[in-house]
């Protein structure tokens, strides 16, 4: 029996779909300012659906984006609601073995290195973040990144806090086995060779393109885990904009995004869940799969 690392599904997409208030620029974290019981609403969902790893609510909660939209000032506010939230929704389900990732996500928006600078330069705003959460949680979850720097500063800041963690990239929706940056993927495999990460992964891109660059992670010989999106694409999504311009895929049902995953998994994946567009009724159908494979489903 193999031990399966099952992440919960995309949060922000979920809560936007349940929020009665129009979309926001700091998207996620505006509905945890607005309506809290929302975001623990959709945590406790995503745990009965049978994710083992449930992500804090913290993705736009970053110092750049609550500067940029007027409100620096709720950054550790919003990592503390973050944290009780979660703990609500674990304490609600009462589901034994769940357990908690802190979210290293990109600093000023999804999808756009062209914001982020040097390593160095990224480096104090990921440490701050980290530093906020990795207390109460057991992994550090950096995901959804589109630049080396991105990469590296990231899983130094994760690193730091002695919690296991784990790094995901996201890359271009075009075959190119590029990072958003431009960057080929070969680079930040390169540069993570010398950092002692738990594991590295794919997200937030198109299921199809993470099956054909999975084989990449495989090469290195290190635990790898994948999670994609339902997107039809992210063109349309500019900093400052909000995410509901973005379209989901008709085709990313909870069958269909089950069978691409289950091939990571037999590709070698321990790590898997969802992210933008998928809920917990793909996840839902994912635990039944993995079980049904003879899998365990752990949380770290």
């Amino acid at each position: 029996m193999t031990k399966i690392i099952l992440k919960d599904g995309g949060s922000g997409q979920e809560l936007l779909a349940r929020s009665s208030m129009p979309a926001h620029p700091l998207w996620s974290a505006k509905v945890m300012m607005e309506e809290p019981e929302i975001v623990q609403a959709v945590h406790a969902d995503f745990i009965l659906a049978g994710a083992r790893l449930i992500t804090l609510n913290t993705y736009s909660a970053t110092p750049e984006r609550l500067a940029r939209e007027g409100v620096g000032d709720m950054f550790q506010p919003l990592q503390q609601r973050a944290i009780d939230l979660a703990n609500a929704a674990r304490d609600e389900v009462g589901e034994e073995g769940v357990k908690l990732a802190a979210c290293l996500p990109p600093l000023h928006g999804s999808y756009r290195p062209d914001m982020s600078r040097s390593h160095a330069d990224l480096l104090s705003a990921y440490q701050e973040i980290a530093q906020a959460q990795a207390a109460a949680c057991d992994v550090i979850l950096c995901e959804t990144l589109s630049s080396v720097a991105e990469v590296t500063a990231a899983a130094q800041a994760g690193i730091e806090t002695g919690k296991p963690t784990w790094v995901f990239v996201t890359l271009k929706d075009d075959n190119s086995a590029e990072l958003r940056s431009g960057e080929p993927l070969s680079a930040a495999l390169e540069a993570l060779a010398d950092f002692e990460v738990a594991g590295i992964g794919l997200n937030c891109s198109k299921p199809e393109i993470v099956s054909r660059c999975f084989p990449m992670l495989q090469s290195t010989g290190r635990p790898t885990g994948a999670y994609a999106n339902g997107f039809e694409g992210i063109d349309a999504l500019d900093i400052g904009g909000t995410v509901d311009g973005l379209r989901a895929r008709t085709d990313v049902t909870p069958r269909n995004y089950a069978d691409f995953a289950m091939q990571w998994v037999a590709d070698g994946a321990s790590f898997v869940g969802g992210c933008c567009e998928v809920g917990p009724a793909h996840i839902a159908e994912l635990a039944a799969r993995l079980k049904e494979a003879g899998h365990s489903l752990v949380g770290a």
